[in-house]
């Protein structure tokens, strides 16, 4: 999930990432969503800053957070948590 804030807007940059894992392990296996802070009561916390942060889920439970738009590192968690 890329959380991000209405005035920052959601990070497009990693969004060809992202389309380009899911095309190499299977669209079964790999979600991507978007959820603005402002709007989500749970995301409060992630309120006022102005890097974007991924959370990953697996069976309804967070299972890592990568902060910032650090593409090596992402591909990395998410092949991870694959």
């Amino acid at each position: 999930v890329d959380v991000f804030q209405a005035w920052c807007g959601p990070c497009k940059t990693v969004v060809d990432l992202f389309r380009k894992i899911r095309n190499e392990v299977g669209s079964d296996l790999l979600h991507f969503a978007v959820a603005e802070v402002d709007s989500i009561g749970a995301l409060e916390k992630y309120r006022g800053k102005c890097e974007p942060v991924f959370l990953f889920y697996a069976g309804g439970e967070l299972v890592a957070v990568v902060r910032g738009a650090n593409a090596p590192l992402l591909q990395k968690t998410i092949l991870e948590q694959l």
